[in-house]
């Protein structure tokens, strides 16, 4: 019998090959914005792995909304051109869906990489002027952001629907708008960072207001046919901020708008969050959130355990498991826990010579199972 991990499953017109992701993953490693060879091999080696979906990092709508010099964009002809070499790869050689991340790192831009201590950047470093829907700084010693004019609002919501329409011409199979780990969609979502007194701020319909205009914008750009969904941080696990009701009345909002699933993260907004890092911690909001909104969930956060995985989508607590670090330590994990489940997993044809059915020295108990 398949196992529930290795079951298919159709989003709109796209039917991914088994429930495994690879969660979008930031790599500063960027040059103006553009991917490289990095990406290359980052990307193309999970896209032969056996994974249903292979997430690209992050990637911004303009130059302002980057998190570090190093982050990636698909805002020029240059970024563009330099994703569809990465992503053609991908696509030629790989067994799996491509999917693009975009995102606007609102109040968290203009820091150094986490590699380098992840702190705001100093004028001598190149900082720049960060943008939020409030002039409130993330925490003590960073950038207090200029608060977002309506035209600004605007401004930003075009340059979304300006990315997906370079991310179609790029050869994506899905967006996903990122909302979540306190970047300026987070930002307008969560009271702690949103204290505007206009129709952008305040109750939760006027804070939801930015993310739910920004997605049916984008929604209108990407073709019907074609699935989109969004990163939430579905609790900032600080006292008086965005909560996990809030977050299923959200994601209620956007099934309404098209959404066909929501990535369920959490935090990343207050650096006062206490979050209870354990295997799974997250994996009980993503079934909330699937059960009350009635909306296609993915679990993402500790998850690198191929039984575990299994448990969470026969279940039912989530429709899809993401894996960032895991995926990172085990490029081959679909491989490998297909012959847990005594399943198959994808094979592009320059990989079937590893094959376990072609080394029955090594798996003896697979060809006999083969040969009933």
């Amino acid at each position: 019998m398949s196992s529930a991990l290795f079951s298919p499953i159709t989003l709109r017109n796209l039917t991914l090959k088994n429930r495994l992701v690879v969660s979008p993953m930031c790599q500063y490693i960027s040059e103006n914005g553009s991917a490289n060879d990095w990406h290359l091999m980052h990307l193309g080696s999970f896209s032969i792995g056996g994974f249903g979906l292979v997430m690209t990092e992050a990637t911004n709508v303009n130059a302002v909304g980057k998190i570090t010099h190093k982050c990636a964009t698909l805002c020029t002809d240059d970024n563009e051109a330099a994703m569809k070499r990465v992503i053609d790869f991908s696509k030629k050689f790989g067994v799996a869906a491509q999917g693009i991340q975009l995102a606007h790192a609102g109040r968290k831009g203009s820091t150094q990489p986490p590699a380098l201590g992840g702190q705001p950047l100093k004028p001598e470093d190149g900082a720049w002027e960060t943008v939020a829907p409030s002039a409130v700084p993330y925490g003590p010693g960073w950038h207090t952001p200029r608060a977002l004019t309506k035209a600004e609002i605007q401004q930003i919501q075009e340059d979304h629907v300006a990315s997906v329409k370079r991310a179609l011409r790029v050869g994506y199979d899905l967006i996903e708008m990122h909302a979540g780990h306190g970047y300026l969609t987070h930002q307008f979502l969560s009271p702690i960072s949103n204290r505007r007194t206009d129709e952008y701020g305040g109750s939760l319909e006027n804070r939801m207001r930015f993310a739910l205009e920004t997605f049916e914008a984008m929604r209108a750009a990407w073709p019907e046919d074609k699935p989109m969904g969004a990163r939430v941080s579905a609790t900032d696990w600080v006292a008086g901020g965005w909560t996990p009701e809030e977050t299923v009345v959200l994601a209620k909002e956007l099934r309404k708008l098209g959404c066909d699933y929501v990535d369920v993260s959490s935090g990343g907004l207050d650096p006062e969050q206490r979050i209870p890092l354990a295997h799974g911690y997250q994996v009980h909001l993503s079934q909330k959130i699937r059960n009350e909104a009635d909306i296609k969930t993915m679990s993402v956060g500790l998850i690198a355990d191929a039984q575990q995985a299994e448990e969470i989508i026969k279940t039912g607590q989530a429709d899809f498991v993401c894996m960032g670090r895991g995926a990172m330590w085990d490029p081959r994990f679909p491989w490998h826990a297909a012959e847990i489940f005594g399943d198959e997993a994808p094979y592009p044809p320059r990989s079937t010579p590893c094959h376990p059915t072609l080394r029955p020295q090594l798996f003896p108990n697979r060809q006999k199972q083969d040969s009933k």
